[in-house]
């Protein structure tokens, strides 16, 4: 067993490794991170999730749900290597959170449940790894709960990942009597008693399937790496050097995942995953140099400490120490005071401090170079996924993806909230999250916050409450329905006549109104012999367009329909522009009075992509919400479905369609054209 020598001051990329903590929801990344600031000797007491004692849930919202919400950055040190560590979240409402940390780090540990396996959002953030090309090592936790299994969670890291397992360790006894591992590379076993590992000879009883075990483990990795194949065919058997070599190989490359396995609750298994975080995970020296993007595809910053400055900003929050920016840093060396280039926007701003982060606690230092993840004070423009650089040396770089929203809510000032309040601290938790989208709806006035899950815009309200001491009422946004013309009139007869004292107005008009399939309005004029001027009937038309305002049904704005200035008269004195304007506007509300009316409401195009099982189940949900099937195809054991769905109908499908689905489900949206409102729903939408 390798021992833990501390050493803080260590600047060799090599001695750097920048890992993230990966999983589902409840797979007990938290834990695993706790367990190894314990062992590292980072903190001195074990803080528990269930206790709401832990260093990285630090935020009171964490504490309160017993989850990971934000992504906590912490650093420790582990036989002479400097880890910094990111837990990020596992509820699918924060992948974005997942998104931004896998742009940064190098490599990361995958955690999954030894009952349960490869849960749905172990699959997500396994495909977002995938997507960003960072190597992983594999933890298989909880062995010592019922039902746990190691072979089945392997074999669901095979089946639903696609991926090639690499077991290096055999556990010691199962559910509560797990107690220790072997380790199959080295053929030893360790053993954990009151949190003390020691290790020892594989006991006899236990040698000849170690022995079986550890003989697969060379027949795949000889079937996978050229060296261990050819040394595999001349002896037959792989050495330990020829072996780890492998595996750290095969583990940059992706081509396959070491396994490992333990329960971090009760404090088995971390000292050797440290191990292997050291042994098989990367350092910035083993990646090849980051790329400029856009115009600067073609600059190129090596992680060298002599080289121009080059940092990512990750992630930004808002605290009583102010404003901090994380930032990864890619090349170069920055020290405090110096000053940096926001690489898009060309502002150059100085950086007050420099913070070595340790998730709610902070350590200042003077400098920071190539390879290390820092915060830094004093940079109030930069947001995440901004490249800064040396201001002589600008390169930008590629920002991390950001999620469309998918679910929203209205909010409005509270009673006694000044509405100004409000808006600073939404665009506040916007510059935050870039996940949080804040807008005002051009025709309810509402202010709409959106983003990708019900659960993600819960606790982006609770922390305006909390955080900003805001009072906010929130409730679902207004769908703008719309009114049409289904059945016009012919030959409407409008005379406006108004006489108050000096100078009256009149004008006398002549309309037919027609439905037009195709939305929107059309005016046209066909009065002949000058008894309506061209420039009247301009004013006819702009008098319409006022009246489609407000409809007959219900005040909505109206669309669809084609008017027809067919006749009118003038007077030589008291006719005007704006005397036809108005009649316009009279003539044609009450034209839209006595025509028969339907109401029309925003629809969307809805692509659902469910696993074969869970089809049944999403088409009856999508006729429930009145979808209209418009095409279904299978393959690959999964299945897409495209509908026509009410927009009305589509709140809270995000979190139905994961339930329906155990979190497998997908669905995009785009705007599909107007459709007619069933006569049944439109009696209780106008009843309202």
């Amino acid at each position: 067993m390798r021992t833990n020598r501390p050493n803080p001051a260590a600047t060799c990329l090599s001695a750097v490794r920048n890992l993230g903590i990966l999983a589902h929801v409840d797979a007990g990344k938290t834990t695993v991170t706790e367990r190894i600031l314990f062992a590292t000797g980072a903190v001195h007491k074990r803080g528990e999730v269930h206790d709401g004692t832990t260093v990285t849930d630090f935020d009171a919202q964490e504490r309160d749900r017993g989850i990971t919400i934000f992504a906590a950055a912490v650093s420790c040190d582990w036989d002479g290597h400097r880890i910094n560590l990111i837990d990020t979240p596992g509820h699918v409402d924060f992948a974005d959170e997942v998104e931004r940390s896998l742009r940064v780090l190098d490599g990361a540990v995958a955690v999954f449940d030894a009952v349960a396996g490869v849960e749905p959002q172990s699959e997500s953030v396994w495909r977002q790894a995938d997507r960003h090309g960072v190597p992983r090592i594999a933890f298989v936790n909880k062995l010592d709960r019922a039902g746990a299994d190691l072979d089945t969670a392997v074999a669901s890291i095979r089946d639903r990942l696609g991926a090639v397992p690499l077991v290096v360790q055999l556990p010691v006894g199962r559910e509560d009597d797990f107690t220790g591992v072997i380790d199959l590379v080295r053929m030893r076993t360790l053993m954990w008693h009151d949190d003390l590992c020691t290790g020892g000879p594989v006991d006899a009883a236990l040698l000849d399937e170690a022995t079986r075990r550890r003989r697969l483990l060379e027949e795949t990795v000889a079937e996978l790496h050229p060296d261990a194949l050819e040394e595999f065919c001349a002896d037959s058997a792989l050495t330990e050097e020829t072996l780890e070599r492998a595996l750290r190989e095969l583990t940059l490359s992706g081509d396959a995942v070491v396994v490992l396995c333990g329960s971090a609750y009760r404090n088995r298994g971390i000292e050797p995953l440290l191990d292997a975080v050291v042994a098989y995970l990367p350092s910035p020296a083993d990646l090849p140099p980051v790329r400029g993007a856009g115009e600067d595809a073609g600059a190129e910053r090596a992680p060298d400490p002599a080289e121009p400055f080059a940092a990512l900003a990750f992630k930004v929050n808002a605290t009583e120490r102010g404003r901090l920016t994380y930032l990864r840093i890619y090349s170069g060396t920055l020290r405090k005071g110096d000053s940096v280039r926001d690489a898009a926007s060309g502002r150059v701003e100085r950086v007050g401090r420099i913070l070595r982060v340790q998730a709610d606690r902070h350590e200042e230092r003077e400098e920071a170079m190539a390879g290390d993840i820092v915060a830094v004070v004093g940079l109030k423009a930069p947001r995440p996924g901004a490249t800064l650089c040396a201001p002589d040396a600008p390169v930008l770089l590629e920002p991390p993806s950001v999620a469309d929203p998918a679910v929203s809510v209205a909010v409005e000032a509270g009673r006694g909230t000044d509405p100004g309040r409000l808006s600073a601290a939404l665009a506040r938790l916007a510059e935050e999250d870039p996940s949080l989208v804040v807008r005002t709806d051009p025709e309810t006035g509402q202010t709409v916050l959106s983003g990708l899950g019900e659960l993600h815009l819960e606790v982006a309200v609770e922390k305006i409450r909390r955080d900003r001491g805001v009072t906010v009422n929130v409730g679902r946004p207004q769908v703008s329905y719309r009114e049409t013309v289904v059945r016009g009139v012919t030959g409407l007869v409008h005379r406006h006549v108004k006489q108050d004292g000096g100078a009256g107005q009149f004008a006398h008009v002549v309309l037919d109104v027609e439905p037009m399939a195709e939305g929107g309005f059309a005016f046209r004029s066909t009065v002949v012999g000058g008894r309506v001027p061209q420039e009247y009937a301009r004013a006819v038309e702009a008098g319409c367009r006022d009246a489609l305002a407000e409809g007959p049904l219900g005040g909505h704005p109206v669309t669809g329909l084609r008017v027809t200035l067919t006749d009118g008269a003038t007077h030589s004195k008291d006719s005007s522009e704006m005397a036809f304007r108005a009649a316009g506007r009279f003539a044609l509300r009450e034209a839209l009075r006595v025509s028969e009316m339907g109401l029309l409401e925003p629809v969307a195009e809805v692509t659902v992509t469910v696993p074969e099982d869970g089809v049944g189940g999403v088409l009856g949900d999508l006729a429930a919400r009145r979808g209209q099937v418009s095409a279904s195809t299978a393959g690959a054991g999964s299945a897409v479905i495209t509908a026509t769905v009410p927009l009305a109908e589509l709140f809270g499908y995000a979190s139905r369609l994961r339930g329906r689905t155990q979190g497998r489900g997908t669905f995009t949206t785009r705007p599909a054209p107007l459709a007619p409102v069933p006569a049944a729903v439109a009696d209780v939408l106008l009843a309202r």
